[in-house]
């Protein structure tokens, strides 16, 4: 990406050359060059897929802010488990060399995950992501140097006061400037001739900008006499070189006698110029797309890359995912997925397709796109989202989905806008889809598929409002006449099955748990979970379940359907088998093939059913940070008390921002 930048840029110096006496600034440099990257020794050893999810978030926020403003600062998720991060571009970068800057760190950042802490200085921005807000650090233990390897050779003495005068002038100005940047020289011959450039993190103050540049201008200064350094310190960045380095017409005009001379040998052999620049841009080319490769899939799997995805039609090109997502452009963003994020894709031909991001490239996250994509190739059915392909070949991998414009169903049922409510024939249908899409998974396929992530921002809505059951990453197939799994907890807190949750056992049923809380959120327009999902220290079963007992269901069924004067009686009904799904005891709840033979029977009530005996629902307290991990523990069930965090399990694939 950055070579196609930079052969464009190229160009009007070609022109200049050819038709005018002109000396043009020089030329924007994103410098992207890797000063150094530090990640922290801790790894997470909490709920993994919550901060993995926060991660990415993160990354797209801060990438808003750099397109607005050259930098940001952003805080995902609640503590304990808090992301917080902070990227900065030096302030001589133009809008597009810092997305290009930004492009890098993206690319290599990552790469700390799972530490929970991680900083990269690059010689045109920086980035910094912890689990604690680092905002305000002026320094701290990880703060240095970087000296280059070669000296002057000559007037040593003369070249470090040149560095020690211009990083005390650097210093200043910076200081007195509004951003905290500043760029200085300091020219006594060719050989005692010093650049320097300072710049501070705007999330400090000016005395706190001062101390933090007075401290790494003393760090960096002893370098000299070698010909370049760089101080790399927690609030601030300071370079100096023997020669200008920044993006700025100054910097032009100090050497244009050199470029007349340039200008004059680059007029009188253009030809050669543009020859061995055409090879200059192939040779780069080539060497991008080796470190493309390396940073692949591909490239970590090497021939182990399982051969059905590597052979088969169902691999995309990243080249032409970049085109048809204009380079993955925020205006073509449609949500955030697990662990990556999606996007509009216009294809050649004018097919459109939603391209979910794999951004994080751990062997967890690769464990899921590869679970994904063996899961649901192997299922086909119209309540299932049908998955088109994948992209294994770049620097990040892809999930190809068939593309519906009115995405995901919490969209609908927990906004408050009045065009996008469903009536409760279009609910009823809703429910009713998703129903037989379990049974499908569960009793009809080939392989026995538990979803294990069942929610209303996996279930998308096609032009039609007929739902479809989506992101299979963390889905397990039962072999054989095996009953049942014995896993590490993932999924959404709220969604899950107390026997899952306390100790890792995993059946069909845990899925038809989560059905049965989505079908009460859909008929109350609440979420399970958070402050609009409670009611006086009550979960949102709890309070849907007395106000069945006491049948006082005008009370819990959403205002917008009350208005409506729908079905009372049948809206009840749904709400019993949706209570039926969600019994404490695995054994008490209906298989999926019962249940959409229960919702079929719309207009009669099956003696045996209507007259049903429905246990509490199972309330629990639950320790927050046994979510998304390994073998974690709940605590006892405790009838009439919940705790849910809405800040674990996945974010949806197409849930708006």
């Amino acid at each position: 990406m950055r070579y196609c930048c930079r052969s464009f840029l190229l160009a009007p110096v070609i022109v200049a050359c050819l038709s005018s006496w002109m000396i043009t600034p020089t030329l924007a440099d994103p410098r992207a060059t890797v000063v150094r990257e530090f990640c922290n020794k801790t790894k997470d050893d909490g709920p993994g897929a919550v901060w993995a999810n926060n991660f990415v978030v993160a990354f797209d926020n801060l990438n808003s802010d750099l397109e607005q403003k050259g930098w940001g600062t952003t805080s995902v998720g609640q503590d304990p488990i808090t992301f917080y991060a902070l990227v900065q571009c030096l302030e001589d970068l133009s809008s597009v060399d810092c997305t290009l800057c930004y492009s890098e760190i993206r690319s290599l950042l990552p790469k700390c995950y799972p530490e929970i802490g991680g900083r990269i200085y690059l010689d045109g921005c920086f980035m910094r992501y912890a689990n604690y807000s680092f905002f305000d650090d002026v320094t701290d233990s990880l703060d240095t140097s970087v000296c280059s390897s070669s000296n002057r050779s000559s007037e040593q003495q003369g070249f470090s006061s040149a560095v020690s005068i211009v990083l005390s002038n650097v210093t200043s100005l910076a200081v007195k400037s509004n951003r905290g940047f500043a760029f200085a020289s300091v020219y006594r011959s060719p050989e005692a001739a010093a650049y320097a450039l300072a710049q501070c993190w705007e999330s400090l103050n000016t005395s706190s900008c001062a101390t933090c540049l007075s401290a790494a201008a003393a760090s960096v200064a002893g370098c000299a006499p070698a010909e370049e350094g760089r101080a790399l310190f927690a609030g601030c960045f300071i370079r100096y070189s023997t020669s200008p380095f920044w993006n700025s017409e100054d910097s032009a005009s100090s050497s244009s006698a050199k470029k007349r001379a340039v200008l004059w040998t680059v007029l009188s052999s253009s030809a050669a110029f543009i020859l061995v620049l055409a090879i200059l841009a192939v040779t780069w080319k080539k060497k991008k797309a080796r470190k493309a490769r390396e940073r692949s899939l591909r490239g970590v799997y090497g021939s182990e890359l399982p051969a059905r995805i590597s052979q088969s039609s169902l691999n995309f090109s990243y080249k032409d995912l970049k085109k048809a997502t204009c380079s993955f452009s925020l205006e073509n963003k449609i949500g955030q997925g697990s662990n990556g994020t999606v996007y509009k894709a216009v294809l050649p031909g004018g097919n459109v397709v939603a391209a979910k991001r794999l951004f994080l490239n751990t062997k967890q996250c690769i464990d899921q796109f590869f679970n994904e994509v063996d899961v649901i190739s192997q299922v086909r059915h119209k309540n299932l989202v049908k998955l088109l392909g994948c992209s294994v070949d770049g620097p990040e991998s892809f999930l190809i989905y068939e593309y519906h414009f009115n995405r995901s169903l919490d969209l609908f049922i927990f906004a408050d806008d009045q065009n996008g409510h469903l009536d409760w024939q279009q609910r009823f249908d809703v429910i009713y889809g998703i129903a037989e899409g379990l049974c499908y998974l569960h009793e009809e396929s080939e392989t026995r598929i538990i979803h294990r992530d069942i929610k209303a921002s996996n279930v998308l809505l096609d032009q039609k409002l007929k739902p479809k059951i989506t992101d299979f990453g963390l889905a397990r197939v039962l072999c054989g006449d095996r009953t049942h799994l014995t896993t590490g907890i993932a999924g959404t807190v709220g969604y899950m099955a107390p026997e899952y949750v306390v100790h890792g056992h995993l059946t069909e049923k845990a899925d038809v748990y989560s059905f049965g809380v989505l079908v009460i959120e859909i008929i109350t327009g609440k979420r399970c979970c958070g402050s609009t999902g409670s009611h006086s220290g009550h979960s949102l079963l709890a309070e849907v379940w007395h106000s069945y007992k006491t049948n006082k269901m005008e009370k819990v069924v959403d205002a917008r359907l009350r208005r409506e004067g729908g079905a009372p009686e049948e809206i009840k009904r749904v709400v019993q088998i949706g209570l039926m799904c969600t019994q404490a005891n695995p054994g008490e709840r209906p298989a999926m093939s019962r249940v959409v033979e229960l919702l079929r029977d719309r207009d009669r009530a099956r003696g045996d059913d209507a007259e049903h005996v429905l246990g509490d629902p199972p309330f629990f307290v639950v320790d927050v940070h046994v979510w998304g991990g390994v073998g974690g523990e709940a605590s006892a069930l405790l009838p009439g008390n919940s705790t849910c965090d809405e800040a674990s399990g996945s974010y949806s694939e197409f849930s708006g921002r």
